[in-house]
C-alpha cells in the first residue's frame, strides 16, 4: 500500500511503520535474508517443475501420437489444471486451452512482484512505546512467544500429566494450574541440568533481532561429539529423566523374620551428577 519503501530494507532488516488500515497499532516490517533466499530457491524449483509437466501436456496435443490431439478444450484444461494445482503454481502461469491445442507462459510481472516480498513479514502490536521502546524490542518480544508455544507442546509431555476430562469450570482451572506447575518444574530442571543436555548453556544474543539465533561454540561441540564438557554422554531431557528413573529403592527382608529395610541401588556417575545439579539428596 506504499506504507514503506521496500528499498529501505536493503539497508536494514526492520522498520516500524504506521498504516490507516491498522489504527492504533504498531507495525514492524522485518526482512529475513535467509528466509528470502530459501523462498526464492523453492519458487524457482516449483516453477521449473511445473513448466516441465506443462510442456508434457503441450506435447500431448501435438503430433499424430499425442493422446490429447483431438481432445476438447475442457479436457486439456483439466489435465493442465492437475499440474498447476499439484505444485500450487496456478497463479504464476497463463494457460490457454483450445480443442486440440494448448499453450502456456509465465506471468513474469506477478512472479517478480511476489519475489519482492520474499523474506518479509509484519509484526502487529498494541504495546505502548514506553513498555517496548523501538522496533527491535517488539521483534525480540515476538520471538519470545516461542517459549509459550513450546510450553503448550510440552506441558503434558515428559512429566506425563495424564489427560483428565472435567465438566466444572473450577476443576478445569485447577487442572490447568497443576499443568503449569508441572511445566515450571520441568523448566527449572532443564535449566539446572543444562551441563548434561544438548541444550545451549550460553546462547548468543544476536545484535540483529531479525537474524536467526546462533548456538554457542560449546553447544556446537556437544552436538558434534554427543559428549558434555565433563565427559558424560549428552542427553535429551526425556532421555535423562529415563536414566534417572533406573535408580530404584529396594525393600530388603532379613531371613524369615518380619524385619525389613530400604536400600537404594548404587547411583551411576551420571545420576549422581544430575542429582547434584538439581540440589537433591536421595535417601533410602
Amino acid at each position: 500500500t506504499g506504507a514503506i519503501q521496500l528499498s529501505l530494507l536493503d539497508e536494514t532488516n526492520l522498520a516500524e511503520v504506521s498504516s490507516d488500515l491498522y489504527p492504533g497499532e504498531r507495525l514492524v516490517v522485518c526482512r529475513n535474508p535467509a528466509v528470502a533466499a530459501e523462498r526464492e530457491r523453492k519458487r524457482k524449483e516449483l516453477l521449473a517443475a511445473t513448466e516441465a509437466e506443462l510442456e508434457k501436456v503441450r506435447r500431448m496435443t501435438e503430433g499424430p501420437r499425442g493422446s490429447l490431439r483431438t481432445a476438447a478444450a475442457a479436457k486439456i484444461a483439466e489435465r493442465a489444471g492437475r499440474v498447476v494445482n499439484k505444485y500450487k503454481m496456478a497463479k504464476h502461469f497463463d494457460l490457454r486451452a483450445e480443442a486440440g491445442s494448448f499453450t502456456f507462459e509465465r506471468k513474469a510481472d506477478q512472479i517478480e512482484a511476489e519475489a519482492r516480498l520474499d523474506g518479509l513479514y509484519v509484526i502487529r502490536a498494541r504495546c505502548e512505546e514506553k513498555r517496548l521502546p523501538g522496533p527491535a524490542s517488539l521483534v525480540r518480544a515476538y520471538k519470545q512467544l516461542k517459549v509459550a508455544e513450546r510450553a503448550f507442546g510440552q506441558i503434558k509431555g515428559p512429566i506425563e500429566i495424564r489427560p483428565i476430562h472435567h465438566r466444572l469450570e473450577e476443576r478445569v482451572r485447577a487442572h490447568v494450574f497443576i499443568c503449569m506447575l508441572a511445566y515450571y518444574v520441568a523448566f527449572e530442571m532443564r535449566e539446572r541440568l543444562a551441563p548434561l543436555l544438548f541444550a545451549d548453556e550460553a546462547p548468543q544474543m544476536a545484535a540483529d533481532p531479525v537474524a536467526p539465533a546462533r548456538r554457542s561454540a560449546s553447544a556446537k561441540k556437544n552436538a558434534a561429539s554427543a559428549t558434555t564438557a565433563e565427559g558424560f554422554a549428552a542427553h535429551s531431557f526425556t532421555d535423562l529423566l529415563a536414566a534417572l528413573g533406573t535408580l530404584c529403592r529396594n525393600t530388603v527382608r532379613i531371613g524369615a523374620g518380619g524385619h525389613t529395610y530400604s536400600k537404594l541401588t548404587e547411583a551411576t556417575p551420571l545420576q549422581a551428577r544430575a542429582f547434584e545439579l538439581l540440589g537433591v539428596s536421595v535417601r533410602a
